[in-house]
């Protein structure tokens, strides 16, 4: 039986919004990983998803960045280095051990670099195909592979404009070579998917309306921007059964910027 039992008494007493949002919360039990949760985009997503109900497994780069996020209901936060394969792998192993299932999975670790092919050495390929890819595809290998096992599960990589639009990224060479993998990766796997209850989506956008990005850009109407708590939204719309119906999904969440 879905939702929360309540007495007849206790109801009629009840505002009915009250029992409405609490017959949300019980019915959501799905349990997510969301990595790099202590970024902007991670904190508004890892807020957005406690506040409707999800169990949230949150990951951090080093052990001392744990405190930095308040404890919560329905919150445990790990500290993983995601690029290295193989304590990804354990990390997805113990979660999946502990939990039973990996319901959804928001993928948004990764870095930013600017420079052309001038300007872009063989290091800095490396750097940024480890901080954008890797962390993604070492935790979604383990991830697919159980959601496959599963037949029911959602991955979500954060892509970039960039990587699509080549005037935007001639100047952001290895960023955008690096999140261009996303989109095929996300398009290899939705094609090994089909007629399964799974779905990778590519999320992009553009510039986040955050404290760093107003004070680097001081004369660009932060309005035409996209807010951190608004993407938060979109996300989890697609982890949520509301989206079942959705394949080989690229959503350009790019406001007026």
């Amino acid at each position: 039986m879905n939702g929360v039992w309540k007495s007849a008494a206790l109801q009629k007493n009840e505002p009915n919004s009250f029992i409405r949002n609490r017959t949300i919360m019980a019915d959501t039990s799905k349990t997510v990983i969301i990595t790099g949760a202590n970024g902007n985009l991670g904190s508004a997503v890892t807020a957005a998803f406690l506040e409707k109900g999800y169990k949230v497994i949150a990951t951090v780069a080093e052990e001392s960045m744990v405190k930095d996020i308040p404890a919560r209901e329905g919150l445990e936060v790990r500290a993983v280095n995601l690029a290295d394969e193989t304590a990804s792998g354990s990390f997805i192993l113990s979660v999946i051990t502990k939990y039973g299932k990996v319901d959804g999975a928001l993928l948004l670790v990764g870095g930013f670099a600017t420079g052309d092919i001038g300007a872009t050495g063989g290091a800095d390929l490396k750097k940024q195909y480890s901080l954008n890819f890797e962390t993604a595809y070492f935790a979604a290998r383990p991830l697919f592979q159980h959601m496959m096992e599963q037949n029911q599960g959602r991955l979500v990589f954060v892509g970039a404009r960039p990587a699509l639009v080549a005037a935007q990224g001639k100047n952001l060479l290895a960023y955008g070579l690096s999140k261009s993998l996303l989109f095929k990766l996300a398009e290899y796997l939705n094609e090994a998917a089909k007629g399964k209850n799974v779905l990778v989506t590519v999320v992009v956008p553009s510039t986040l309306d955050t404290p760093q990005n107003r004070k680097s850009m001081p004369d660009v109407d932060p309005s035409k921007w996209v807010k951190p708590t608004a993407l938060a939204e979109i996300l989890e719309f697609v982890i949520s059964d509301k989206a079942a119906v959705l394949r080989e999904t690229v959503l350009k969440v790019y406001n007026n910027a």
